[in-house]
């Protein structure tokens, strides 16, 4: 069985749910960022602390990711996302419960952990499903899942925690990954792999020895994401304690910027598959990057109103 065994409609809906689980585990993931306005005005927690609370779910995230990548490879995606999405529902309501703010940080630990399954999962979705010349756009689509959630998240979390506080905002991202486990449960079809007795030997050799393209490629990704992962954790308690914006006026500037970078990732998607190189576009892309980042710090310098 290969790509072709399923149709065009039932390709895209794995692409649509694949998008739709990992949008729900960025909600939890980078969610936490949009508590740190509360965090300080009622909490009394200084920027410091409020920012390594709102990075627990990611270090949870790095400590798993192997891990769960290592179970699909076992039991196929299906299982891995919908126990995934159900366990970070699960720690996200737990941190909903509890009072203290150490109890909170250690169940956003381990919802993280837990949130790491549709990383390792979704993306094997897609790729299995998808033919070569289709992945550049598939996996383009479904990298705005990051925006996407950080979008909503942005949306919807700062105006809970600023109206009924740290708990119920919370809630969301446990709901949202509920009906992500439903989704996952019900509508997830494994793609074919065959195996490993079948498999030549080229497609089971370790890609990291020979060759160190792999180790480039993470090494580049990490510091793509170092930038993406600050703007999106502070930019929202910087335009409301610097620039004096309200919670619903910042929220709605991040989900915005979000947007326009989901249709980003999709656009440099297709541009990978028209050129035929995943590579090269990156080169552009970590350019433009670097001169953005540049500009921002300029015009903050500078007290710019840009």
């Amino acid at each position: 069985m290969g790509t072709a065994s399923i149709g065009t409609a039932r390709r895209w809906s794995m692409l649509v749910i694949a998008l739709t689980a990992t949008t729900c585990a960025n909600v939890f993931i980078n969610g936490a960022a949009f508590l740190i306005p509360t965090l300080r005005s009622e909490h009394g927690v200084d920027l410091a602390a409020a920012g390594l609370l709102a990075a627990m779910p990611s270090f949870g995230l790095v400590l798993t990711l192997i891990a769960w990548g290592w179970l699909v490879d076992r039991v196929g995606e299906r299982i891995v996302l919908t126990v995934g999405s159900a366990l970070t529902a699960a720690f996200a309501f737990g941190a909903a419960s509890v009072d203290s703010l150490f109890a909170v940080g250690a169940f956003l630990l381990l919802g993280g952990m837990a949130a790491a399954s549709s990383n390792s999962a979704s993306g094997r979705v897609v790729v299995g499903w998808f033919p070569p010349e289709q992945r550049g756009l598939a996996m383009g689509i479904r990298q705005t899942a990051t925006p996407l959630g950080v979008g909503l998240g942005a949306l919807v979390i700062p105006r809970l925690a600023e109206s009924h506080g740290v708990a119920t905002a919370l809630v969301f991202p446990a709901a949202v990954c509920v009906l992500s486990a439903v989704i996952c449960a019900i509508g997830v079809l494994d793609p074919p792999r065959p195996h490993r007795a079948d498999a030549p030997p080229q497609h089971l050799a370790n890609p990291y020895r020979g060759s160190s393209m792999l180790w480039r490629i993470h090494a580049v990704s990490v510091l793509l994401v170092v930038p993406q992962g600050f703007i999106w954790t502070f930019t929202l308690v910087w335009l409301m304690t610097e620039r004096g914006w309200s919670a619903a006026s910042a929220g709605t500037l991040v989900t915005v910027a979000q947007v326009l970078g989901a249709g980003g990732r999709i656009a440099a998607g297709r541009w990978s598959d028209v050129v035929g190189s995943r590579l090269r576009p990156i080169r552009s892309i970590a350019a433009a990057a670097a001169v953005t980042m540049a500009l921002l710090a300029v015009t903050d310098a500078l007290d710019s109103p840009i």
